[in-house]
């Protein structure tokens, strides 16, 4: 009995419309049943038997189809008469607005951008120190700067501040005018003996107001971190030099003498002082940073665009004057050591060594136009060994150069004019 039955489902076939025979049936279902019947005469004989099997399922097929119709066509006359209503609105509002002209809905043009300005460098509201303030160009210096920029504070750095001589302030009173003022004594057989001195309005542009007298030992560490607290700029004027000759030798002064004997290599203010400014010069600045942090305050960028440089440092030039064996070393290795250590080993300070040439104040005019040279241009030893300045026109180009962007990270030889 199982067999049979086997047997008897093996034997039934099935047959199996293909898409387009579908396609093709629900053509013929709207055509009518005369066209069906022209039709399917054409069909082979399996299409026959097969329309004639599942002619219960494609009757289902076809009413399905025909809802499916009707369906879509509803939505289609809906959509229709919604884009109907739409266009009218639109007719209606532009009858209203009449003769107006409509509103304009194109974006604004973007604007370019616009090129950063270049930020001006200033002195204003700074702090410069002076170190040297005391000598020949030192001194200078802060005059250029009390007289030219009114609104900087000028620390001068002396070696005694309570000694009128070359190592206190006797040069710098000179140049800054302090000592323009009217005194007044009383005769010596009045009772008013006593005497006194006073500004006159002939001193008011010296601004020495802005003014201030510190005493310093380059070579002691702390005394350097001190002084350079609240400090902008820095202008080095200071050497052991006077010319290329040890100012021990030349000046017989036996402060000099004696640390030159003491302690030779330590006594170096071209090497071990320049060192010790810079470093209380960078700690400044980065104690700066630390306290604006804790207090709360917007922190300082590490450069501001409109800071002046941090470090001038007044050098020589290569042939500005002969070479001379020291105990110190030799002098033309220890200016170019100094020169190397504020370009290559204090990185957060910006920085301009000005190399100036052989200094001639007796036959060179002051006022005369500043040339520097970087090394681009080509002139002999000769010329080179020719080129000088007045130390008054030093002074200007060394102050100058604290708001100068192109001398940034800059050495430059200076000088004004050739001679010889």
């Amino acid at each position: 009995m199982m067999e049979k039955r086997r047997n008897k489902r093996s034997s039934t076939k099935t047959y199996f419309c293909t898409p387009s025979v579908l396609i093709a049936l629900s053509l013929l279902s709207t055509l009518g049943t005369h066209a069906f019947s022209r039709v399917s005469s054409l069909l082979n004989p399996t299409l026959k038997a097969n329309v004639g099997l599942h002619s219960s399922y494609r009757s289902s097929l076809f009413k399905a189809t025909e809802g499916n119709t009707n369906e879509n066509e509803d939505e289609a006359e809906k959509l229709k008469q919604k884009a109907k209503d739409l266009r009218q609105q639109i007719l209606d509002m532009e009858s209203k607005l009449g003769d107006r002209a409509p509103r304009s809905i194109e974006q604004p043009p973007v604007p370019e951008e616009e090129e950063e300005k270049e930020v001006e460098m200033t002195l204003k509201n700074k702090s410069v120190l002076v170190i040297g303030a005391n000598g020949r160009v030192g001194s200078k210096v802060c005059r250029y700067l009390l007289r030219n920029f009114p609104q900087t504070n000028v620390v001068a750095a002396v070696h005694t501040v309570g000694e009128n001589s070359s190592r206190g302030y006797g040069r710098l009173s000179y140049e800054v005018g302090a000592e323009d003022g009217q005194g007044y004594i009383g005769a010596a057989w009045s009772e008013d003996r006593e005497a006194y001195y006073e500004y006159t309005d002939d001193m008011k542009d010296y601004n020495l107001q802005n003014l201030r007298v510190v005493e310093v030992e380059l070579l002691d560490p702390a005394q350097c971190v001190t002084i350079t607290e609240d400090i902008d700029s820095v202008v080095w004027c200071a050497t052991d030099f006077n010319g290329n000759t040890p100012r021990s030798i030349s000046s017989l002064d036996a402060a000099f003498l004696f640390r030159a004997i003491l302690n030779p290599v330590k006594g170096r203010v071209e090497v071990e002082g320049l060192r010790n400014i810079l470093g209380g010069l960078k700690k400044g600045k980065t104690n700066s940073r630390w306290e604006s942090e804790r207090s709360g305050d917007s922190v300082k960028p590490r450069v501001n665009k409109s800071d002046p440089i941090s470090f001038v440092h007044l050098s020589v030039a290569e042939d500005a004057l002969p070479d001379f064996e020291t105990t110190m070393g030799r002098f033309k290795d220890i200016k170019r050591q100094g020169d190397d250590m504020v370009m290559s080993e204090f990185p957060s300070l910006t920085y301009s060594v000005l190399q100036m040439s052989r200094y001639e104040d007796n036959f060179v005019d002051e006022s005369l136009a500043i040339k520097m040279d970087n090394g681009d241009i080509e002139t002999s030893q000769e010329d080179k060994s020719r080129r000088r300045i007045n130390r008054r026109d030093a002074a200007r180009a060394v102050a100058d150069a604290l708001v100068d962007r192109s001398l940034v990270g800059k050495k430059v030889e200076v000088w004004t004019e050739l001679r010889g």
